[in-house]
C-alpha cells in the first residue's frame, strides 16, 4: 500500500504555513523582486490603466492617489511573485454609477475568473473577489472589461486567512438523532479539514446490467482501493411509477457487512400533465419530470405544496411516506444517512418568475424552497419520528446562497457539486480533467454558515488533484463522483475526459484520503473519534507522542515540557511550527495573552523553546520541529541545529 511519505506531508504543510505566515522569521525572507504583502497598488498605475478624477462630470471624492481607473473599452492589469504557491484574497476599492441593480465585474488570475456583482454606490466601497491561488513566481491580475463600467480606486492583494475547521460544529440538528447517526456525525467531524473521504455514487435502476458494484468494481481495479461512502438515489421510490431497485438493501448492506458510509439525493419526479393527475395513479416515467416547469412543461405548481387541501401537498405527503417507509429500513438496521434532498434548487441563481432553476423544488424561488425543506424536515423526524438522518443542504456559491439557506437549525452540512469540465472551467484548458480543487466555491460555502457546517463536494466529474488541495485549504469533507455511463469508460464522470487517473490513484492512496478499508471498526458507537490520526497520551514521567507518520519518545523534565509541542495537544507536527510562528509574528493574537481562542499556552510556550532550551522562544525552535519533521535532527537533543 503506497502512501505519502513524511517528507512530503510535511514539505506540503510548509509550504501552506509559509503562505499564511509569510510576515517575518524562517517563512518570509523575500528574494529579489518578490512581493511584500499586504501589497496595494493605486488603480490608475496599473498596467492599461488611464486616469479618471470624475465620471463624465460626476464627481467620486475621497479617492487616493492621483484619481482612479474606469473600466470602459480595455483591461488593467498588475503583477505579484511570490516565493511559493499560496491563497491570497483580493480586494477592490470601487464604485459603481452606472446600473442600479448592480453589473457583474470580473477578475482574471493567471487565466482563471473570478466575478462578483458590484452594487450601485457612489461611494467607494472595499469588495472582496475572492481567494485566489498565486503559484509560485509572477502572477497575473487583471480586470476585464466583459460588462465595465467600474471605477476602481486601489487594489489590495493580502495573504488569505486558513480555514478554522474547528468552528464546524458536530452536533446534529435533530435532538432525538440515533446513537449510529450521531457517532457518524462525531466522525466526520474528527477528519474534517485534515482528511478527504472517498465517495462514489452508483447508477440507479438497472445499469451496467444490474451490476451496481460496476463503478467500484473500475475503482478497485485502478487505484487497489474502495470508496468509504456509497452513493445512492431514492427516486424509484415514487407514487407514480414507483418500483424497487434494491436501493435500500444495497444501502443495510453497504454499513452492515462493509462498514461503508451512506449518502444520498432524492430526484422525485412529478407528472407532467399534473392537472390532470389523480393523486395514487400510476404514470409512465416518460410522462414524468423532476425539471423545472417552464423546460419541462409542467403544470404542477411547487408552490402550491404549502398550502393544505391542495392536489400538490396531498401528492408531496404521498411522495414523503413512501421516502419514509424506506428509511425506517434504515433506522431498523441501525443505518444512518447523509441525505441532500431537494438538491441544487439554486441551480442557474433560481430566477423566478423566469423559471430558469434546474428542478421544479427550486422553480418558485427561495422563499418556497425553504419552506418546502422544513416541511421534509418536520414530516420526517416527527411524523415519521426517522432520526437516522445527517441533513445536507447542497447549494452552491452564488452571491444569493444565503437567500435560499434553509437555516443552521435544519442543516447539518452543507455541499457543493462540482461540474467543470465542460463549462466554466477556470483551469485554462479546454477539454480534459479538471483538477482544480475550486478553492473559492469552498471558501463560499464557508463562509454561508460562518464555518459552523462542514462543507462537502456532494457530487462531482474530476476529483480535485491532492496537491491542489493541500496548497489552496480547500478541505473538501468528501467528494463524490457521478455514476459512470457505461463500461466503455469513456462518455461518463470516471472515463478519462474526465478522470485523471495517475491523479486518482495518488488520492486514493495517499494518507489524506480515507478509503473503506480506513474507516475506523466503532464508526457507528456513539462516541467514537477514532481515525486516521491516532490520539497520544501525554504522562509526567515519560511521553509517546503519535502522529500518522511520526512517533517520539522523550524523558521528561520535572517541568513536563514535551519538546515542540507548543499546542499542547500530545502530537508533533506542522500545526506545532505554525502556533509558534504565530505567536512571535503575532503576539498580541497568538502569544500568551493573546485574544485568539487557540493563542499558545504557558505550556505550550515552554515545549516551544526545544533549540538551545531555556534561551527563550525563536523562529529557531519552529524550525527545529520542522527538520525533526524531515528527519533531519532529533529531539530534545536540538542546541546545535540553528
Amino acid at each position: 500500500m503506497k502512501k505519502l511519505t513524511k517528507k512530503f506531508a510535511v514539505l506540503s504543510a510548509m509550504s501552506i504555513a509559509a503562505v499564511q505566515l509569510g510576515t517575518s522569521g524562517i517563512f518570509s525572507t523575500f528574494a529579489a523582486g518578490e512581493t511584500s504583502f499586504p501589497y496595494t497598488i493605486e488603480a490608475e498605475d496599473m498596467k492599461g490603466a488611464e486616469l479618471w478624477t470624475d465620471i463624465y462630470g460626476t464627481q467620486l471624492p475621497d479617492y487616493s492617489g492621483k484619481g482612479f481607473a474606469y473600466l470602459t473599452g480595455g483591461t488593467i492589469s498588475c503583477n505579484v511573485t511570490v516565493a511559493e504557491d499560496g491563497m491570497y484574497l483580493v480586494t477592490a476599492r470601487c464604485a459603481q454609477i452606472l446600473n442600479q441593480e448592480g453589473r457583474m465585474e470580473t477578475l482574471s488570475v493567471n487565466g482563471s475568473e473570478f466575478s462578483k456583482t458590484i452594487p450601485y454606490t457612489e461611494k467607494w466601497q472595499d469588495f472582496e473577489f475572492g481567494v485566489v491561488r498565486l503559484n509560485k513566481g509572477e502572477n497575473t491580475l487583471e480586470f476585464l472589461n466583459k460588462y465595465g463600467y467600474m471605477a476602481v480606486d486601489t487594489v489590495t492583494v493580502k495573504v488569505a486567512e486558513k480555514h478554522d475547521y474547528t468552528l464546524a460544529t458536530d452536533v446534529l440538528v435533530d435532538k432525538n438523532a440515533s446513537e449510529s447517526a450521531k457517532s457518524l456525525m462525531k466522525y466526520l467531524k474528527s477528519v474534517y479539514g485534515s482528511h478527504i473521504i472517498s465517495g462514489q455514487q452508483e447508477i440507479y435502476g438497472s445499469g451496467h446490467k444490474d451490476n451496481y458494484e460496476w463503478e467500484n468494481e473500475f475503482l478497485m481495479d485502478l487505484t487497489g482501493k474502495m470508496p468509504a461512502i456509497r452513493g445512492l438515489d431514492f427516486m424509484n421510490y415514487n407514487p407514480l411509477y414507483g418500483w424497487d431497485d434494491g436501493t435500500t438493501d444495497r444501502a443495510v448492506k453497504w454499513v452492515k457487512e462493509n462498514n461503508g458510509i451512506i449518502t444520498a439525493s432524492w430526484h422525485l419526479n412529478v407528472p407532467i400533465d399534473f392537472e390532470n393527475y389523480t393523486v395514487g395513479d400510476a404514470v409512465d416515467w416518460q410522462k414524468c419530470t423532476y425539471k423545472n416547469y417552464q423546460a419541462s412543461n409542467s403544470t404542477f405548481n411547487t408552490a402550491n405544496i404549502l398550502k393544505e387541501g391542495t392536489k400538490e401537498r396531498e401528492y408531496y405527503e404521498l411522495a414523503m411516506k413512501m421516502l419514509a417507509e424506506q428509511f425506517a429500513v434504515l433506522q431498523e438496521n441501525g443505518v444512518p444517512i447523509i441525505f441532500r434532498p431537494l438538491h441544487e434548487a439554486q441551480g442557474n441563481e433560481g430566477l423566478y418568475p423566469d423559471g430558469t432553476s434546474w428542478f421544479w423544488w427550486g422553480d418558485r424561488g427561495p422563499e418556497v424552497y425553504k419552506e418546502l425543506w422544513k416541511l421534509l424536515f418536520t414530516t420526517l423526524t416527527e411524523k415519521y419520528e426517522l432520526h437516522n438522518i445527517i441533513w445536507e443542504f447542497n447549494s452552491y456559491d452564488y452571491e444569493n446562497s444565503s437567500d435560499w439557506y434553509p437555516g443552521d437549525e435544519y442543516v447539518d452540512i452543507v455541499a457543493y457539486d462540482k461540474y467543470n469540465v465542460e463549462y466554466n472551467r477556470g483551469d485554462g484548458k479546454s477539454s480534459g480533467p479538471n483538477l482544480l480543487a475550486i478553492p473559492a466555491k469552498f471558501d463560499s460555502l464557508f463562509k454561508l454558515t460562518k464555518g459552523k457546517k462542514m462543507v462537502a463536494m456532494a457530487e462531482n466529474d474530476t476529483v480535485p488533484a491532492l496537491d491542489n488541495i493541500l496548497v489552496e485549504d480547500a478541505g473538501w469533507l468528501y467528494f463524490c463522483p457521478w455514476y459512470d455511463g457505461g463500461e466503455d469508460g469513456g462518455t461518463a464522470f470516471l472515463g478519462e475526459n474526465y478522470q485523471d487517473y495517475d491523479e486518482l490513484t495518488k488520492m486514493y492512496q495517499s494518507d489524506y484520503c480515507i478509503t473503506l478499508d480506513e474507516l475506523p471498526k466503532n464508526l457507528y458507537t456513539s462516541g467514537n473519534t477514532e481515525s486516521k490520526t491516532t490520539a497520544s497520551s501525554v504522562t509526567t514521567a515519560k511521553t509517546t507522542t503519535t502522529t500518522a507518520s511520526t512517533t517520539i519518545t522523550s524523558e521528561i523534565p520535572q517541568n513536563n515540557v514535551v519538546y515542540g509541542d507548543s499546542n499542547c495537544d500530545g502530537k508533533l507536527n506542522m500545526a506545532d511550527v505554525v502556533l509558534i510562528m504565530q505567536a512571535l509574528v503575532n503576539p498580541d493574537k497568538y502569544g500568551l495573552s493573546g485574544s485568539d481562542k487557540s493563542h499558545i499556552t504557558a505550556q505550550g510556550w515552554l515545549n516551544a523553546d526545544c533549540c538551545d532550551a531555556g534561551n527563550g522562544v525563536t523562529n529557531n525552535d519552529a524550525l527545529a520541529v520542522q527538520k525533526y519533521l524531515l528527519d533531519l535532527v532529533k529531539l530534545p537533543e536540538v542546541s546545535n541545529i540553528a
